[in-house]
């Protein structure tokens, strides 16, 4: 649907049942269980769907181990049921990863065994592989760049990976199935109210300026890191929940960790579990957990991350990465609910919070990727008590994301030839769309696996506006090497530019913009 028509249905006068504030991965979440329940549903997104800290993960579907050494078991509980669901629900984005956790002193690998087998039994009927032993020999078979001296063997396990922003927009699909609205580049600017409630929302659109007011029985406010800044406008006295934390990843080449398997190192220097995980022919190193004073849009890696996480990778592979190895590095906000002041971000909530304003603004934060679907469930559940609705019961529990092949037989489907792999089942239709003109079956760049056909795709069925929408999140060839996909800009403005009706001068302003937001992913 184009963004005309989009605007259209938005423009209709009829009140909204829900509408959600923020596109990323719990705002999606939201709307997609709204829209399945029957409610009349629109999603305003500011900037790009999952442009924050959504399209910024580890790309780990996961219970989360160090939750389990915490003792949190019903996070990890919770979350490895959710990862069994998506992993069913969206096998075209999220597939099964195994791991190696090396040892290197003699107690590591009883401990570390011992909690891996009991994440594995807590994943139930929904789990995908038990946890094992393995000698130092076969470690290095699985993960030949670990560091060989002094290891003493291992345990394997197994977790879910996915493409972050790829399953943001198989959930913008979804919703669009669903009968439900969901539109980018179209920031909030205002909750007025009616009688003490919020009953709607103002937003503009960020394209033509064009200002609007929408009215609801409910908002549902899922802007994740930025919640504070939804929750002044409903009330500008209200103090702040979040605590923002930054954790950064670096993109390196396949010869770091060659295989199919990942590395977790469960104790870093500063208690955290650091993963080196392969990814699209690439390897993500990370994480980092810095305490930041607020949220920015374009957070930055900073010095000590960028050394801490060469330093620990360095300690671990038998290849020791240098700067001028990193392909791209990234940085992503955690939206932690506050603690006491003395608090290590380390150690604030990883849970979601849902809370009411006495206006009646629901607003749902915390949480992660993994468990969005359920975070999403509960909200909506609130939205019906807050707006008044028609109660109706939830459907995504095994709700099938647009582009899911089904099931044969009662068997996983078979996954979609790579490179096209992500579009699931609507991998024939952008054949198709390649040969519709020469030169659009072409790659787009030699170091990106993208063809300049998907630049038109991602803006005919996709919402892709901009370069950056493109080159950052249609395609993720911002994080694979952001050197190349510096130099892809020019050709994929011009593929826009003819698409959507816009001027060389639009062109010259994307290329520029893009440019100067990619250097901030080179480390060289």
């Amino acid at each position: 649907m184009t963004r005309a028509a989009l605007l259209d249905q938005i423009r209709d006068p009829r009140p909204w049942d829900v509408i959600v504030v923020g596109g990323g991965a719990t705002g999606l979440g939201t709307a997609v269980d709204s829209a399945a329940r029957g409610y009349r549903t629109l999603l305003l997104e500011a900037d790009d769907f999952a442009k924050g800290t959504s399209s910024r993960s580890t790309k780990l579907v996961h219970g989360g181990v160090r939750y389990l050494a915490q003792g949190n078991l019903a996070l990890v509980y919770e979350a490895l049921r959710e990862r069994g669901r998506l992993l069913d629900n969206a096998p075209h984005v999220v597939g099964k990863l195994p791991f190696v956790v090396p040892g290197y002193t003699w107690w590591s690998n009883p401990y570390y065994g011992a909690g891996l087998l009991l994440y594995s039994l807590m994943a139930g009927r929904l789990g995908i592989g038990f946890s094992r032993p393995i000698r130092a020999a076969e470690a290095l078979r699985l993960a030949p760049t670990l560091e060989p001296q002094g290891l003493r063997g291992g345990i394997v396990y197994w977790d879910g990976q996915f493409d972050d922003t790829r399953l943001a927009i198989s959930l913008v699909r979804t919703i669009e199935d669903l009968g439900g609205v969901a539109l980018n580049h179209a920031p909030v600017t205002g909750l007025p109210t009616e009688h003490g409630k919020v009953r709607g929302v103002t937003m503009r659109d960020a394209e033509t300026g064009e200002s609007l007011s929408l009215r609801a029985q409910v908002v549902v406010n899922a802007t994740g890191v930025y919640a504070d800044s939804v929750r002044r406008m409903d009330d500008p006295d209200v103090p702040a929940m979040l605590s923002p934390s930054q954790g950064i990843h670096l993109v390196l080449d396949r010869t770091f960790l060659p295989g199919d398997h990942a590395i977790m190192i469960p104790n870093t220097d500063d208690g955290r579990v650091l993963f080196a995980v392969p990814w699209h022919d690439r390897v993500i190193v990370g994480t980092t957990d810095t305490a930041v004073p607020e949220a920015t849009l374009e957070p930055r890696p900073l010095a000590d991350e960028i050394a801490f996480v060469l330093a620990h990778a360095a300690r671990y592979l038998s290849k020791d990465p240098r700067p001028d190895d990193v392909l791209s590095m990234y940085a992503g906000l955690r939206p932690l609910v506050k603690a006491g002041a003395d608090a290590a971000s380390s150690s604030l909530s990883r849970e979601h919070t849902l809370l009411v304003s006495k206006t009646g603004l629901v607003t749902i934060t915390g949480g992660k990727w993994t468990t969005y679907r359920r975070m999403a469930e509960e909200t909506v559940d609130k939205a019906i008590a807050v707006g008044g609705l028609a109660p109706a019961p939830g459907r995504t529990t095994n709700l099938r994301l647009h582009g899911a092949p089904a099931p044969v037989d009662g068997r996983p489907p078979a996954p979609e030839p790579e490179p096209f792999g992500v579009y699931g089942t609507d991998a024939p239709a952008l054949r198709r769309l390649l040969a519709e003109q020469p030169g659009w079956d072409l790659p787009l760049h030699p170091n990106l696996p993208y063809r300049a056909g998907e630049v038109v795709w991602g803006a005919r069925h996709e919402q892709a506006r901009t370069v950056e929408d493109v080159l950052a999140r249609r395609t993720r060839a911002l994080l694979l090497d952001a050197r190349a996909s510096q130099d892809a800009a020019p050709r994929v403005a011009a593929l826009l530019a003819a698409e959507l009706g816009h001027s060389g001068a639009w062109q010259d302003d994307q290329v520029r913009r893009y440019r100067a937001l990619a250097d901030g992913y080179r480390l060289r």
